[in-house]
C-alpha cells in the first residue's frame, strides 16, 4: 500500500506513502488515492478530508520512471484529481508539491505548507502536460497572470511567493503541515454542518456565472437551511459567541 487511510473523527487523513520517490504517483498510486477519496465520501460520518505526503514531499507529481499512469482514468491520472468533493478538503503541505503534485493540492480547499515547502508546474521542463486540473483550478486560485506565469517558465517558487500570491492560505513550521491541517479541519467539521456544505458548494456553483445567478444559487440554498441559522441565532442571543470569545 502506497496510500494510508486514517479516521480521526469527523477528519479522514489521506497520506501517500513513497518517500524514495518524493511521494511521486504511479498508476496504482492513484487507482489508491482514488478509492481512497471515494471511501472517504461515503462515509456518513467524515466531514473534512486531510491530503499529505510521508516525510519531506507532498508529492513531486507522476512517477516520471514509470510514466505509467492513465490519462483516461475518470478520477485523473494523479488519482482523484478530476473530482469535485462535496465536502471540504486541505493540503497538508510538506516540501516539494510540483507538477501533478500541485494540481492535487489544487483539487483542495485550502493549502497549509511548511516554511521549506517548494511548488511550480515543473513539468514544463520535460514537456508533460498538465492534464490533473491544473489549466483550469491554477488561474482560479491565483489569477489568469500568475498561472500564466507558473505554466509557462515552469520555474519553482518558495512557500513565501505562493502565500502572497494565493497559493498557499496559511505557513506553518516545518514538519507541522500535518497536524496543523488536522486541527483546522477539527475546527471547520465542528461547525454547524448544514451551512458549511451550502455556502461552500454555493460558492463553488457560482464560478462564472453572471451575479444574478450566482446570488439566486446563495438563496436557493440559504433558504434550505435556514433553520440551522435559526438554531446559531438563538444561541447567539442567548448569549453565546459575544465578542467573538466563543460559539
Amino acid at each position: 500500500m502506497t496510500v494510508h487511510f486514517e479516521n480521526r473523527g469527523p477528519v479522514t487523513v489521506i497520506t501517500l506513502d513513497r518517500p524514495e520517490r518524493r511521494n511521486a504517483v504511479d498508476r496504482a498510486t492513484a487507482a489508491e488515492l482514488y478509492d481512497a477519496a471515494r471511501r472517504f465520501e461515503s462515509d456518513a460520518d467524515a466531514r473534512v478530508l486531510v491530503v499529505a505526503g510521508r516525510d519531506e514531499a507532498f508529492c513531486a507529481g507522476a512517477d516520471l520512471k514509470v510514466l505509467d499512469n492513465d490519462v483516461g482514468s475518470v478520477g485523473g491520472p494523479m488519482g482523484f484529481t478530476r473530482l469535485r468533493f462535496k465536502q471540504p478538503v486541505l493540503a497538508a503541505i510538506e516540501g516539494w508539491c510540483v507538477a501533478g503534485g500541485l494540481e492535487i493540492a489544487l483539487a483542495c480547499d485550502l493549502r497549509l505548507a511548511a516554511r521549506s515547502s517548494k511548488f511550480g508546474c515543473l513539468e514544463r521542463r520535460f514537456g508533460v502536460p498538465l492534464i490533473d486540473g491544473g489549466t483550469q483550478r491554477l488561474w482560479r486560485v491565483v489569477g489568469l497572470g500568475r498561472a500564466l506565469d507558473l505554466m509557462l517558465t515552469g520555474r519553482a517558487i518558495d512557500v513565501n511567493e505562493a502565500e502572497r500570491i494565493g497559493l498557499v492560505n496559511r505557513i506553518v513550521d516545518d514538519g507541522q503541515a500535518k497536524s496543523a491541517a488536522v486541527a483546522l479541519a477539527e475546527e471547520i467539521a465542528s461547525f454547524p454542518w448544514p451551512t458549511v456544505l451550502a455556502d461552500r458548494s454555493s460558492l463553488y456553483d457560482g464560478i462564472g456565472r453572471p451575479l444574478e445567478e450566482g446570488l439566486a444559487i446563495e438563496a436557493r440554498r440559504g433558504m434550505d437551511v435556514l433553520t440551522t441559522g435559526a438554531e446559531g441565532a438563538a444561541r447567539f442571543a442567548s448569549g453565546q459567541g459575544r465578542h467573538g470569545t466563543e460559539r
